[in-house]
């Protein structure tokens, strides 16, 4: 449960996000996928995260305080933005270089537009992360705008297309931040985390 949610600060380098001492739990998917209205929806705040009707409107790191304890990290998303092939490649570096080098990356929460059929940037996005040895999990959103089962048969045909070349899969969650539906389940995942990291004594230093 989150009782506080604090905005610390928008990093345009990876070098300039907050010092990383504490567990960092980071949200990324294709433009327009529902990141920030999901990530207020967690929070119970409806302005913590910026939305817009825009794709790409996410353009830095944005790190949030989360009950004083773990950082929530909105990255830019990666994808069909409608912005300059230059501007593209410079997130696309931002978003590499954070997820390569940010030292308490705990886990990437990779979000998934449960409408469509596998993409295969999503795909290849998930499997540099694997070759990379990032911990990810993947979050499919706006399940509110499916009727029926269409929800887990997407759910279904993704992991049946993960099967083909992964051993293991990933954690998968169902969301919409319409009906609040899986943020309590995502929330409960980083809880018993870094209740794991306590007692382990996992430091996390500079």
């Amino acid at each position: 449960m989150i009782k506080t949610a604090e905005f610390i600060k928008s990093s345009g380098k990876w070098q300039d996000c907050p010092d990383p001492v504490l567990p960092e739990y980071a949200f990324i998917g294709r433009s327009n996928v529902g990141k920030s209205s999901l990530i207020n929806a967690m929070a119970n705040k409806k302005d913590l995260a910026k939305t817009s009707q825009t794709p790409g409107k996410t353009q830095l790191i944005n790190h949030f305080l989360i009950n004083e304890e773990w950082y929530l990290t909105d990255l830019p998303g990666y994808g069909y933005a409608k912005v300059s092939k230059s501007l593209r490649k410079d997130f696309e570096k931002l978003i590499t270089q954070y997820i390569l080098n940010r030292t308490n990356l705990v886990n990437l929460f990779v979000l998934i537009d449960i409408r469509h059929s596998p993409q295969q940037i999503d795909l290849d996005f998930m499997q540099w992360c694997g070759e990379s040895g990032i911990p990810f999990s993947i979050v499919f959103t706006k399940a509110d705008k499916l009727r029926g089962n269409a929800a887990v048969k997407n759910t279904e045909e993704y992991r049946k297309k993960m099967e083909e070349f992964w051993d293991e899969l990933p954690p998968m969650y169902i969301t919409s931040a319409e009906k609040k539906q899986g943020g309590d389940e995502i929330l409960s995942f980083i809880e018993k985390t870094n209740q794991f990291l306590k007692k382990n004594n996992v430091r996390f230093e500079k």
